[in-house]
C-alpha cells in the first residue's frame, strides 16, 4: 500500500469537495461589513482599515484579474479567493488529522494494517469534511475577507510542525521550522491570529527534542513559546518599525537629512547585523543560534509585504486610510492607535472616576521640513481600579446601563470584583465564546444577533428536554423559527464525536493531545482574555475563534478512530473500521452539511451590492453624501471604486472625518466627485492642533452667523481664545445657537428645494448645535457649509445617528435612503418627518432602486433582512402616506403595491411587522383592501406565534423579551385601529381579542392595568 499516496489524494478530494460547496454558495458580489473595503482596495491596490492586510489584498487582486474586466464579476472572483484558500485550509487539516492519528495506530517498524489504514484515512476524512461544513469557517469561506486565508496559514504551519516533527532526526529537518517562520511573517500582512499557533508549536519541538519530557520542561518551553509571541507581536511587528520611526526623527531633525533616510540607515543596520550574526552562527558552530537568526529573518522577510502599505499611500489613492506615508504615521497604523486599548491586567470599573492624568511620550507628525510634536501620550488615573479588569467601558452610556442590566446592579450601585469576574464567566466566556462554539457543534436557534438576551443567537440542539431548559422547548419555538433557514439541530453529534476524539487522544497520546489542546485554548479563551471584549458589539464575533473550532475539528475527525476501538471489541476489525466511518460521516459532515446549506448559501443575494446603489441613487448629481458606520460606507466604496456606480458622488463618513488625514483627503478630487468645499488651511486642523473645540457660554443673545462661529473657532488670536481645560488659552464655542444665511437665488438656481416648496424657502436658518463640543467632524461639516453656498447638494444617509446632524434635523428631508440638506420652513408631511415623496416616487418607478432578489433568495443573512423595516417606512410608507396627503392616489397605490411585489413575504422581526403596518395604513387609504386585510392577517399570526413563545417561556423565565412583547403589543394595537378606522371591524375585533389576551398575560398583574 502506498500510504502516502493514498493519503495525499484523500486530503486533495476533502479540499475539492470543500472549494466546490464554497464556490457554489458564495456570495456573487459584496457583503455587509468589511468586504467591500477589502473588494474596492484589493482590485486598485489602496489602503484599509488598521493595521491593514497588504499580502491579502495582492493575492486577492490576482483573483481580481479572472473576471478578464468585467467589474461586476470582480466581487464573485474575489469571493472565489476566499473559497480556494478554505479549500486549501481543509487539505491540510485533513493531513494534520491523518498525521496524528498515524502518530497513534501506526508504530514504527510495523507493517501497516488495512484496518489502521482505514481508521487513518477516515479519521482524517470525517474531520476535514466537519469543519467544512461548520457555521463559522463556512460563513468565512464565501465572502472576500481576511479570515479564510487566516486559517490557511495556521492550517500550514500546524502541518509543519508535524512534518518536522516526523523527519526531525534526518539531515536539513530544520528546513521545516524555517518555512514555518515564512509563513508567520507572510501570515503577519493577513491577519495577527496565526501567530497564537507558536505555543503549540513550541511544545511539538520540546518534545521531539527532549529525550525524557517533564512537567517542568514542559512549561519552560510553553513559556518560550509566548516570549516568541511577545517578540514577534511587539518586538518584530511594532519595535522594528519603532526604532526605525524614532531613527528618521533624529536624522531629520538633528541631522536635518531627508524625511526617510533614518529608516534606510536603521534597515541597512539591521540587515548588516542579521547576516554578520549568521554568519558568526555558521563559522562558530552555533546551530540554536542559527535557527533562531535565520527566523528572525524569514519573519521579517515574510512581514515585508507591509511595504505594498508604504508605497501605496505615497501614490495617495483614493482609499487611503490613515495615509501612513512616513515613519511615524505608519507606525500608528499597525498600532492600531485609532481604535484605541482595551485595559488587560490593571483597569478601572466602568463607574470609575478618572483623578488624574498620567502624561508619557511625544506623539510625532509630519511636518513641511522636520517631525513636529502633535502632543503626548496619556493614560487616566481611577479613583477605583482593579486588577483584571472586564467591566471596564466608560465609552458609552448604553455600555454602563448594560453592565447594570445583566449584573442585576441598582443606579447607585458600585460593582465587585466579584460582578467583574461573573461577567468575564457569563458574558465574554459564555455568550462571546461557548455560545459561538455549540453553534458550531451542537444547533444554532437562530441568526438573529443577541446581546446577552434569550431568544436571539442562541444555541439549540434538537433534543426536546435540553432544549426545554435552554430556549423554552422545541413545541414551544414559533413557528417563524421552527422554519428558519439558520434553526440548525446537530443534536449534539458533533460535539460527542469530537469529545470521544479528545478522550481517545488524551488516552493514547497524551502529548500530542495535549499539543491540540493548547491550539484549541491560545485560539479560543487565550483570544478571549486578550480582546476583553465590550458588550453590545455591533455585530457576531465568532470569525476571531476559527482557529479554536478548527482544532476540536481535529478531535471530531479522531474520534472515529476511537469509535473504531471500541467496536472492534465487539465486532471484527474491517466491520469496526466501515460502521465508525459511516457513524462518523452522518455525525459530523453529513448532519452539519443538511443543516447548515440553507444558511450559508448566498448565491442568490445581492443585496449589499443593491442597496449600496440605491444610497447613491438617492442623491443628486455631484451630491455630498455623509454615512456613519461600516454598513452604510463600505459597500458604498465598492460600488463606486469597482462597478464605477454613481462615481460622481462624494461619500464622507463621518466616523472618519475626525482625522486629519481624512480632512485633507476630502479635499482633493475623486474619481468623477469635486473636492469638499473646505476652506481650512492644513496647519489648523493637524494632529494636536484643534483635536476637540470646547463650548464654553459666552451669553451672546440671539442666534450667531456660522460663518462668524467658524472664523472665531479657526482664529489664533489670543483674544479669541479662553483657559478652559490646559494651561494654555484654546479655541471655543461661545454658543450652541447657529444661523445660516440663505442665499434664495443661489438654492433656486439649484434646484435644491423642489418647486412645489420653493415658497417655503427661508432666508435665514435657526438651529441649536447639539453637543458640548466641536470634534474636527463637525468643524469640517461647519465650513463646508459656510462656502458650499447650495452649490451641491448635501445629504446624510438614513443611517446616520440623529446626534450626528448638528441639529439641523428640521432641515433635512428624506429623498429616499438619504436625508437632504434643505433651508425651507415647513411642517412635517408625514409621521416620519419631511419626505419628498415625488423624488421617492421616481426612484422606485424608474427602476433606479433594486432590491438584491431579496424576495426569492433561499437565504438573506441577518445584516439584510435588518434593512426591511427602513425599506418599507423610509421608501414606501411615510412616501406613499405623503402622495395620499397631496391626493396623489394613484400613484401611492403604485408605490405600495411595489413593495407587495418586491418585499420578502417571509416576517423576520418585530419591527418588520411595525414596518408593515404603515404599509396596510396606507393600503387601506388607496382603496387596496383585501391586500391590506392579507397582509394584516399574515403579520398578526406573525406577532400572535411569537407572543406564545414569550409566554411559554415566561413560565420559567419571567421579565425577558419585554422590549419584544411591548413593541408586539404596540404594533397589535396599530394593526387593530387601522382596521376599525377603515371599516374592518371582524378583523378589528380579532386582533383585539389577541391584544386583550396577552395584555391579561404580561401586564395584568402591572399597577395601571
Amino acid at each position: 500500500m502506498n500510504y502516502n499516496r493514498i493519503n495525499n489524494s484523500i486530503g486533495w478530494l476533502c479540499g475539492f469537495i470543500a472549494t466546490t460547496v464554497y464556490i457554489m454558495t458564495a456570495e456573487r458580489t459584496t457583503s455587509f461589513w468589511d468586504t467591500g473595503e477589502f473588494i474596492a482596495s484589493a482590485y486598485k491596490m489602496q489602503i484599509v482599515h488598521q493595521p491593514g492586510a497588504p499580502l491579502f489584498l495582492m493575492l486577492q487582486n490576482v483573483f481580481s484579474n479572472l473576471a478578464f474586466g468585467n467589474t461586476e464579476r470582480i466581487a464573485f472572483w474575489m469571493n472565489v479567493g476566499s473559497a480556494v484558500s478554505s479549500g486549501l485550509t481543509i487539505v491540510f487539516l485533513c493531513w494534520t488529522i491523518t498525521a496524528l492519528a498515524r502518530k497513534v495506530l501506526w508504530k514504527p517498524g510495523t507493517e501497516l494494517t488495512r484496518v489502521n489504514l482505514i481508521q487513518i484515512m477516515a479519521s482524517g476524512a470525517v474531520g476535514a469534511l466537519a469543519y467544512t461544513f461548520t457555521d463559522t469557517f463556512w460563513f468565512s469561506a464565501v465572502e472576500s475577507e481576511v479570515y479564510a486565508m487566516s486559517s490557511l496559514c495556521t492550517a500550514v504551519v500546524f502541518w509543519a510542525i508535524l512534518k518536522w516533527d516526523a523527519r526531525a532526526e534526518e539531515p536539513g529537518a530544520d528546513k521545516w521550522l524555517l518555512f514555518i517562520a515564512y509563513i508567520m511573517g507572510l501570515s503577519i500582512g493577513v491577519h495577527l491570529l496565526n501567530l497564537l499557533a507558536i505555543p503549540a508549536i513550541a511544545l511539538v519541538i520540546y518534545f521531539r527534542r527532549t529525550a525524557k519530557a517533564t512537567s517542568g520542561g514542559a512549561i519552560r518551553a510553553l513559556l518560550i513559546g509566548f516570549v516568541v509571541v511577545a517578540v514577534v507581536l511587539w518586538g518584530i511587528i511594532q519595535y522594528l518599525i519603532k526604532f526605525a520611526a524614532y531613527f528618521d526623527l533624529f536624522f531629520v531633525n538633528t541631522l536635518g537629512l531627508g524625511f526617510g533616510s533614518g529608516v534606510v540607515v536603521f534597515a541597512l543596520l539591521v540587515i548588516g547585523a542579521t547576516v554578520y550574526g549568521i554568519r558568526y552562527s555558521i563559522q562558530r558552530a552555533k546551530p540554536l543560534l542559527n535557527i533562531i537568526l535565520l527566523s528572525f529573518a524569514f519573519v521579517v522577510f515574510g512581514y515585508s509585504s507591509f511595504a505594498m502599505i508604504l508605497i501605496r499611500a505615497k501614490a495617495n489613492p483614493t482609499l487611503n486610510n490613515s495615509d501612513p506615508d512616513n515613519a511615524f504615521s505608519f507606525l500608528s497604523y499597525l498600532n492600531r492607535e485609532q481604535y484605541g486599548d482595551n485595559p488587560l491586567f490593571k483597569g478601572p470599573y466602568f463607574d470609575s472616576r478618572p483623578i488624574d492624568i498620567k502624561y508619557g511620550s511625544n506623539i510625532y507628525r509630519r511636518g513641511a521640513e522636520r517631525y513636529e510634536v502633535a502632543g503626548r501620550n496619556f493614560d487616566y488615573e481611577y479613583d477605583r481600579e482593579t486588577v483584571f479588569p472586564r467591566i471596564y467601558s466608560t465609552r458609552e452610556a448604553s455600555h454602563q446601563q448594560y453592565y447594570r442590566s445583566y449584573l442585576n446592579l441598582g443606579e447607585n450601585e458600585q460593582p465587585t470584583f466579584g460582578d467583574n469576574l461573573r461577567f468575564f464567566f457569563s458574558y465574554q466566556i459564555g455568550h462571546m465564546y461557548g455560545r459561538y462554539f455549540l453553534w458550531n457543534f451542537v444547533g444554532r436557534q437562530n441568526d438573529q444577533q443577541g446581546h446577552g438576551d434569550f431568544t436571539t443567537g442562541n444555541w439549540i440542539s434538537g433534543i426536546r428536554f435540553i432544549d426545554q431548559w435552554h430556549v423554552g422547548g422545541q413545541d414551544a419555538l414559533p413557528q417563524s423559527q421552527l422554519t428558519d433557514p439558520s434553526y440548525n439541530k446537530f443534536y449534539f453529534l458533533p460535539l460527542i464525536l469530537g469529545l470521544l476524539g479528545a478522550w481517545w487522544h488524551f488516552k493514547r497520546r497524551q502529548r500530542d493531545a495535549g499539543v491540540v489542546g493548547l491550539l484549541f485554548f491560545m485560539t479560543g479563551l487565550a483570544i478571549v482574555l486578550y480582546l476583553n471584549q465590550t458588550p453590545l458589539q455591533p455585530r457576531e464575533r465568532d470569525y476571531a475563534y476559527a482557529g479554536s473550532f478548527y482544532a476540536f475539528a481535529i478531535w471530531i475527525g479522531l474520534g472515529v478512530a476511537a469509535i473504531t476501538d471500541w467496536l472492534a471489541k465487539k465486532l471484527s476489525a474491517k466491520t469496526a473500521a466501515a460502521i465508525a466511518t459511516g457513524i462518523g460521516l452522518l455525525a459530523g459532515p453529513v448532519i452539519l452539511a443538511k443543516d447548515g446549506w440553507d444558511d450559508h448559501d448566498r448565491s442568490e443575494k445581492y443585496l449589499a451590492r443593491d442597496i449600496a446603489r440605491n444610497y447613491l441613487e438617492s442623491c443628486a448629481p455631484n451630491a455630498i453624501l455623509f454615512t456613519y458606520g461600516d454598513n452604510d460606507t463600505y459597500p458604498l466604496w465598492y460600488a463606486q471604486e469597482v462597478e464605477g456606480i454613481r462615481p460622481d458622488i462624494r461619500v464622507v463618513n463621518l466616523s472618519l472625518l475626525s482625522a486629519d488625514w481624512y480632512v485633507r483627503q476630502m479635499k482633493d478630487k475623486v474619481n468623477e466627485a469635486d473636492p469638499l468645499p473646505i476652506t481650512i488651511p492644513d496647519e489648523k486642523y493637524v494632529k494636536g492642533v484643534r483635536d476637540v473645540i470646547y463650548y464654553q457660554d459666552a451669553k451672546i443673545p440671539g442666534h450667531v452667523e456660522l460663518k462668524n462661529i467658524v472664523a472665531l473657532m479657526l482664529s489664533d488670536n489670543p483674544n479669541d481664545k479662553r483657559q478652559i481645560q490646559g494651561e494654555q488659552p484654546e479655541n471655543f464655542l461661545p454658543t450652541k445657537n447657529l444661523q445660516l444665511t440663505v442665499d434664495r437665488e443661489a438654492v433656486v438656481r439649484n434646484n435644491v428645494v423642489p418647486e412645489a416648496w420653493r415658497d417655503s424657502i427661508t432666508d435665514v436658518m435657526h438651529w441649536t448645535y447639539n453637543r458640548n463640543y466641536v470634534s474636527r467632524t463637525e468643524l469640517a461639516i461647519m465650513d463646508m457649509l459656510v462656502n458650499n453656498n447650495w452649490e451641491r447638494p448635501v445629504y446624510f444617509a438614513t443611517t446616520v445617528p440623529s446626534e450626528n446632524f448638528m441639529g439641523l434635523d428640521k432641515y433635512l428631508v428624506s429623498e429616499g435612503f438619504a436625508l437632504r440638506l434643505m433651508p425651507i420652513a415647513i411642517k412635517p408631511n408625514t409621521a416620519q418627518g419631511l419626505v419628498n415623496a415625488e423624488a421617492i416616487y421616481g426612484h422606485v418607478t424608474n427602476n433606479k432602486y433594486t432590491w438584491g432578489n431579496m424576495r426569492n433568495a433561499r437565504y438573506i443573512d441577518p445584516e439584510s433582512y435588518r434593512m426591511i423595516s427602513l425599506i418599507l417606512n423610509n421608501i414606501y410608507g411615510a412616501p406613499a402616506e405623503a402622495l395620499i396627503a397631496e391626493g396623489r392616489v394613484d400613484e401611492a397605490r403604485e408605490l405600495l403595491n411595489n413593495a407587495l411585489e418586491f418585499m420578502p413575504e417571509r416576517i423576520y422581526r418585530i419591527m418588520d411587522a411595525y414596518g408593515y403596518s404603515f404599509i396596510t395604513d396606507n393600503l387601506y387609504a388607496v382603496g387596496e383592501t383585501d391586500k391590506a386585510k392579507s397582509l394584516t392577517e399574515r403579520n398578526i399570526a406573525y406577532i400572535d406565534d411569537q407572543l406564545k413563545y414569550y409566554a411559554a417561556i415566561a413560565e420559567t423565565k419571567p421579565n425577558l423579551e419585554m422590549q419584544n412583547i411591548q413593541y408586539s403589543m404596540f404594533t397589535l394595537n396599530r394593526f387593530a385601529e387601522a382596521a376599525k378606522e377603515h371599516g374592518q371591524t371582524d378583523l378589528a375585533a380579532r386582533i383585539e381579542k389577541i391584544f386583550g389576551q396577552y395584555e391579561a398575560r404580561f401586564f395584568g398583574g402591572m399597577p395601571g392595568n
